[in-house]
């Protein structure tokens, strides 16, 4: 999969404020995402399950003064991942904590 769709996915629902989290690649990166912005670490390594008890365990740190990171919490905390782990979801949670142009869709290119 092209790691750059699950971003804009995530990205575009939380602009929108509409829709869900579809997938893992999307949880992935809209967890990274809400850490780097609520200043929290993930494990790079986390398996899906343990990623979904870590972010039900930092609900009240995950208190974003932003709507759109409202949303992203909101939508990550009802998802429930399943199926297998794989590098990507590694690379996009990696992206997510780092993401340098939060709800920008389009990356500016150097």
């Amino acid at each position: 999969m092209v790691t750059s769709i699950a971003r804009q996915s995530v990205i575009i629902k939380c602009n929108m404020q509409k829709s869900a989290i579809t997938g893992l690649y999307e949880y992935y990166y809209g967890a990274g995402l809400l850490a780097g912005l609520c200043g929290f670490d993930i494990p790079a390594d986390i398996k899906p399950d343990e990623l979904r008890q870590l972010l039900a365990e930092k609900k009240e740190e995950m208190a974003a003064g932003d709507d759109r990171a409202s949303y992203l919490k909101t939508i990550l905390l009802k998802y429930v991942p399943a199926g297998d782990y794989d590098g990507q979801m590694k690379e996009l949670l990696t992206w997510g904590m780092k993401e340098p142009h939060p709800w920008v869709v389009n990356i500016p290119v150097p």
